[in-house]
Parts: C-alpha cells; sequence; structure tokens
C-alpha cells in the first residue's frame, strides 16, 4: 500500500494589501454597476451622490467583513486539512512496515512446513528442548494474531483520517466559494461608488472631500478643539497594553484603506483594531462581530481609551476610542486611518479587551 500523499493545495491567504489596494482604487474601464447595469444615474446633486456613494462604502465594509470572516475559516480548514493528510500519510507507513513483518512471519511458516507438533517431537532428537521451542512459538503466535489485529486497527484509523480530510477538503471548498462572492461584492460596490463620483466635476469632488481631508489633516496633528492629544489618551488608558494599543492607532494616521488588510501600512477596520492590539500583545478576532465579543461589554458613558466602539445594527465598523467623544478608524477607500467623533455613525456597542 502506497503511503498517502497530499495534494497540493492552493493558498486560500487572500489578496495582498498591494492587490486589494489596485481592486479598491484602480477600478475596470467597463466595469458594470453593481445591479448589472453601466448606466450613469442622471440628474443627481453633488450631495446625493455623496449619500449614496457613502452609503455603498458602508455596504462594501459589511461585505468586506464577511469576507475576513471567510477567510479565517478557510485558513482554519486548510490548516486542519493539512494536518489530517500528514497523520495519514504517517499511519501508512506505519501500517506498511506492519504488513511487511507480517509478510515475514507468513513466510517463515510456510518454509517451515507446518508439521504436526507430535510429529516435531517424535522426530526431535532433544524432546525437552523441543517443548522448551513449542512454548516459544506458541507465544510467536500470539504475537502474531496480536499483529495482524493492530493493523487491522490501523486500517480502520486511516480510513477514519481519509473520511475527516474529505470533511474538512469540502469545508474548504464551501469557504473558498464563499471568498470569491464576498470579493465580487466588495468589488461591485466600490465600482458603483467610482462610477458615481465620476459623474462629479472636479471642483464638486474637490468640495465634498474639502471638509473630510481638512478635518483629517487638523485631527493627525492634535490641533483640533477638544481631540484628546496622544500622550493624554494613553495616560489615560486603563493599563499599560490600551495604552500601547492607542499609541499604535495615533502612528498610523494616515495610513490607506485597504480592505482585507491588517497592515502595516494599510489597513481596513478590523484591521487596524487587531494590528493596534497585536502590537501591545494581546490576540484579537479578525472581525468585527467577533471582536465585538472578545471583551467585556461597556456603556458608551463608560468609555476609556483603547475601548473598541463599534457602528450599524450588524456590526460591520470598528475603531479605537481616545477619549473625548473622538476614535481613531480606517473609514473606507475614500479616506486614509484618521481621528473622528464617535457621533458620526450609528453606535452599536464598545467593548474593553483588556
Amino acid at each position: 500500500m502506497a503511503a498517502h500523499r497530499k495534494p497540493r493545495q492552493r493558498s486560500t491567504g487572500g489578496t495582498t494589501a498591494r492587490t486589494a489596494a489596485t481592486i479598491a482604487l484602480a477600478g475596470a474601464a467597463t466595469a458594470t454597476g453593481f445591479d448589472g447595469t453601466g448606466h450613469a444615474e442622471p440628474n443627481l446633486t453633488p450631495t446625493q451622490v455623496k449619500a449614496k456613494v457613502d452609503k455603498l462604502y458602508q455596504e462594501a465594509e459589511a461585505a468586506t467583513e464577511k469576507y475576513n470572516g471567510a477567510k479565517e475559516k478557510a485558513k482554519t480548514a486548510e490548516t486542519r486539512l493539512a494536518t489530517l493528510q500528514d497523520e495519514a500519510a504517517r499511519r501508512t507507513e506505519k501500517l506498511n512496515s506492519a504488513r511487511e513483518a507480517l509478510g515475514s512471519m507468513a513466510a517463515a511458516q510456510y518454509r517451515d512446513g507446518g508439521l504436526d507438533p507430535a510429529l516435531h517431537l517424535a522426530l526431535s532428537s532433544d524432546p525437552d528442548r523441543y517443548l522448551d521451542g513449542a512454548e516459544f512459538v506458541e507465544r510467536a503466535g500470539t504475537r502474531q494474531a496480536s499483529s495482524v489485529a493492530s493493523v487491522r486497527k490501523q486500517l480502520r484509523e486511516i480510513e477514519q483520517l481519509r473520511g475527516a480530510a474529505h470533511i474538512e477538503l469540502t469545508s474548504l471548498k464551501s469557504r473558498q466559494a464563499e471568498l470569491r462572492k464576498h470579493r465580487t461584492t466588495i468589488t461591485g460596490k466600490l465600482d458603483s461608488a467610482r462610477r458615481l463620483l465620476s459623474q462629479l466635476t472636479a471642483e464638486e469632488r474637490a468640495r465634498l472631500t474639502e471638509s473630510d481631508t481638512a478635518r483629517a489633516s487638523r485631527t493627525s496633528t492634535g490641533a483640533r478643539d477638544g481631540l484628546m492629544a496622544p500622550s493624554s489618551a494613553t495616560t489615560q488608558a486603563p493599563n499599560s497594553r490600551a495604552a500601547a494599543a492607542v499609541s499604535y492607532a495615533y502612528s498610523k494616521l494616515g495610513s490607506p484603506y485597504v480592505w482585507g488588510a491588517t497592515g502595516p501600512d494599510a489597513f481596513d477596520c478590523s484591521g487596524l483594531i487587531q494590528a493596534a492590539y497585536r502590537s501591545a500583545g494581546v490576540s484579537l478576532p479578525r472581525t468585527t462581530y467577533a471582536q465585538i465579543g472578545a471583551g467585556q461589554r461597556v456603556s458608551r458613558s463608560e468609555l476609556l481609551p483603547g475601548d473598541l466602539v463599534f457602528f450599524y445594527s450588524g456590526i460591520s465598523h470598528v475603531g479605537l476610542y481616545v477619549g473625548n467623544g473622538q476614535m481613531v478608524h480606517a473609514p473606507n477607500p475614500s479616506a486614509p486611518v484618521r481621528v473622528a467623533p464617535i457621533s458620526e455613525m450609528p453606535f452599536a456597542g464598545a467593548t474593553r479587551v483588556v
């Protein structure tokens, strides 16, 4: 029986930050709308365009969190599959060795001729020595029976391992299909947002983003009135790990938003949170809907620097609270990591992870 060989698995590590940035920011000139059409919506004011674009970004982020979750599950399934295949291969090698040993026993018995024990005793020139040998043969027979039983058990275990590996392979394929579905949703939403923005003149786009750009510039330097400076935020954090996470988040102000990215140079919203606490030696789940359950829930009035703040009914966005009603977060492809008021989105809850 040949040793099992693992089939080579296609990596499910997902899109790199560089590829994701290309998808998120470049787009295709021939892309159609997410609803299957490529027609521009007529007579929309710049304000209406911005509202629609903001909604598309929020929907794309919700799909991004689902993508991140499916990616984690695919990685887990891939790891389990590889472990099962390695174990099946190892046990198959052990089984082959046991079978060879049984074959050697059978060949020896065949060469011996299988004479009746009484005849062996009659022909023996040393009956006492023969009787001692017969006792050894009986013990050897017991060992042989045990070896046969062991081989049968190993066969059953290998079949169970292969069955489990088949289940994991099915799960992996399902997760990969889920990844493709969410990727299509994300790119469709972002393409639609780009097409809407392309309807505006450069001057109109500049006016729409002017206030956001100015705010990002002011808050990144700590000059905005009411903004807690990084040193104050870290001082008021409940412990050193929360302070370290806050410090990391401040250090990433201005970094681009890229869906699926966890740093060090680009982030999506939950990727920024995961990276901030990873820098403090704390492991957090990958997705917003998992992160909200990773610590102790706190009310809005109890917030301290380092707490995670969540938004929207589907828990599709997260930021890192830094005090005075402010958070550091990765908003969407139109804006870099920045400080913003937690009041700018529908508040859904908060968690203190350390």
